[in-house]
C-alpha cells in the first residue's frame, strides 16, 4: 500500500516545505509536491502541523537487564514514542551485567526482544580491564563505546585512568567506531569537595561548587591530546562547561575527528532557578548558570556542538531523596524522553532557531554518531519511514500523565512548554497518536552498517 503523509511544513534536508512523503512498505519512496501524489495513495493530511524526521536519542540509560525496576525497554521505548523518538541508543552502564562483553550484549538483546516500541542500538563499554573485549564487541554490532574518566556513581562499571584509556584507544581506533567519554577528571572535583566539608548539601550552590568547570576542561584537554596522537573518533557527551568551547572549536578547525553533544537540561534550566533541596535537578556534570547556558546555545549556533541528546537517566523515586534534599547523596540523573522535543523547541524558538535546526540536532546528527544515518534521522528517499507529527504552536503543561516512563518524575513538572507531539510513526506505522499508543512492540535493533576509520 502506498501512503502519502502531507503537511505544509515537512522538514527535509533541503529545508522546510509544503510536501508529501510517499511511503511504500517501511521506506520513504519519495518526497514530492502535493500535486504529485499518485491517485491510488492513501493520503494523511496533517495541515499546518509539521512533520520532522523521527528523533534519535544517542544517550539513554534503559537499565535493562538487571535494573528494569529503574526503567526497562518497554517503558523507555513507550516514553520515547510519546516524545517523537523512533530510535534510542542504550548506554552500557546501570544495567546488569554492564555491556562490556559480547555475552552481556547478548543478554541485553534477549531483554529487548519483543518489548521495544521504537528501534534501538547499544553502546559498548570501555572499563579498566576489558581492552581485549573491545574489538569483539564491535564485531558483534555495538554502535561504539562509552567510558568514564571519573567514578560513574554506581558499582559494576569502572572508570578508566589516563593510562588505562591509552591502552584501550588503539583497539577503539581499529574498529572505526566512536568513543563517547564522560569528560570530568577527579582531581578538580576532589579538591573542590575537600573545601566543602562543612557545607550545607541541601543547597544547590554547594553541589555546583563541588563539580567545577575545570574538571571538564582538564578532561577535554587530555582527550584532545590523546585524539591527536591516535586519530580515533572522539565524542564528548553532555557538555556543560562552555569554557571548553574555544578549544573544541580549534580542534575541529585542525581536523580532529571530535564531535560534541549537550542536553536539554543544560539548555533550558539554569542554576539561578534551582531551589535548594530540588534534587530532581541533580545531574553530572551539573546544570550551570544563565551565562553558561547562553554560551552553549551559541556553541550550537556556531556548529561546535553537533547534537542534543537527553542523557535520560531514571531511578526509583527513593534514590532522589526528595524529602531529604541532599545533593551529595541523591542519585544524579534527569529523565526527559517524552518531553525533550518540547523543552528544546520552547527554547530554540525563543532564540530564533527553526524546526530544521532542531531536526539536525535531535535526529540527523545523532544518527550519524550511531552509524545509522543511511536509514535514520532524515526525511528523504530510501530512509526508514520514521517521522514525528509536531504542532509547533501548541502548548501544554507538564504533568505525570504525559511522561510515560516508569517513574514519572521530572524537573519540568508544572512548566508550560511550546510544541506538542501529535503522532510518531515507526517505519510507516503509527506507534503513538493523539495521546494513545498504537499497535504492538515492533521495535528492532539497528546495527551500524558502515564503519569508516
Amino acid at each position: 500500500m502506498l501512503q502519502a503523509f502531507q503537511s505544509r511544513r515537512v522538514v527535509t534536508p533541503e529545508g522546510i516545505r509544503f510536501a508529501a512523503i510517499l511511503v511504500e512498505g517501511e521506506k520513504i519512496k519519495a518526497v514530492v509536491a502535493p500535486d504529485r501524489v499518485p491517485a491510488d495513495a492513501v493520503t494523511h493530511d496533517f495541515g499546518d502541523a509539521a512533520i520532522l524526521p523521527g528523533l534519535v536519542d544517542s544517550h539513554v540509560h534503559i537499565n535493562d537487564p538487571g535494573r528494569s525496576e529503574w526503567e526497562g525497554f518497554e517503558t523507555a521505548t513507550r516514553a520515547a514514542a510519546a516524545g517523537g523518538y523512533t530510535f534510542l541508543v542504550d548506554m552500557p552502564l546501570n544495567c546488569l551485567p554492564p555491556t562490556t562483553t559480547v555475552a552481556a550484549l547478548e543478554a541485553k538483546r534477549e531483554a529487548a526482544r519483543g518489548r521495544c516500541h521504537v528501534d534501538w542500538a547499544a553502546w559498548g563499554g570501555v572499563v579498566h580491564d576489558n581492552q581485549g573485549d573491545i574489538e569483539a564487541l564491535a564485531a558483534a554490532g555495538v554502535a561504539g563505546f562509552k567510558c568514564f574518566l571519573i567514578h560513574p556513581g554506581i558499582d559494576g562499571f569502572t572508570m578508566v585512568t589516563e593510562q588505562q584509556l591509552r591502552a584501550a584507544v588503539p583497539h577503539v581506533a581499529r574498529t572505526g567506531l566512536p568513543l563517547l567519554v564522560h569528560a570530568e577528571l577527579p582531581g578538580p572535583i576532589d579538591a573542590a569537595t575537600e573545601t566543602l566539608a562543612g557545607a550545607d548539601w541541601r543547597r544547590y550552590s554547594t553541589y555546583l561548587q563541588s563539580r567545577p568547570e575545570e574538571a571538564e576542561l582538564a578532561a577535554i584537554r587530555m582527550l584532545l591530546s590523546l585524539c591527536r596522537q591516535n586519530q580515533f573518533r572522539l565524542h564528548i557527551v553532555h557538555l556543560s562547561a562552555s569554557s571548553a568551547l574555544p578549544e573544541l572549536r580549534a580542534a575541529r578547525t585542525h581536523g580532529l575527528p571530535v564531535t560534541v553533544e549537550t542536553c536539554p537540561h543544560y539548555l533550558h534550566l539554569t542554576s539561578e532557578r534551582i531551589e535548594d533541596g530540588a534534587t530532581l535537578c541533580k545531574c553530572a556534570p551539573p546544570i550551570r548558570g544563565r551565562e553558561t547556558c547562553d554560551r552553549l546555545w551559541q556553541g550550537l549556533r556556531d556548529g561546535v556542538i553537533d547534537l542534543v541528546a537527553t542523557d535520560h537517566s531514571p531511578c526509583p523515586p527513593a534514590m532522589k531523596l526528595l524529602d531529604e534534599g541532599n545533593f551529595k547523596t541523591a542519585w544524579g540523573g534527569i529523565s526527559s524522553l517524552s518531553v525533550a522535543l518540547s523543552v528544546m523547541w520552547t527554547e530554540a524558538r525563543a532564540r530564533g532557531f527553526d524546526l530544521a535546526d532542531v531536526a539536525s540536532w535531535m535526529a540527523e546528527e545523532p544518527a550519524k554518531l550511531a552509524g545509522c544515518a543511511e536509514k535514520k534521522g532524515r526525511v528523504t528517499a530510501g530512509h526508514d519511514a520514521d517521522f514525528v507529527v509536531f504542532d509547533p504552536d501548541g502548548e501544554f503543561t507538564v504533568t505525570k500523565d504525559c511522561l510515560h516512563y516508569r517513574h514519572p518524575l521530572s524537573p519540568y513538572s508544572g512548566e508550560k512548554l511550546r510544541g506538542v507531539v501529535k503522532a510518531t510513526y515507526l517505519r510507516g506505522t503509527p506507534v503513538f497518536k493523539e495521546g494513545e499508543f498504537r499497535g504492538q512492540a515492533t521495535g528492532r535493533e539497528c546495527r551500524p552498517a558502515v564503519r569508516e576509520k
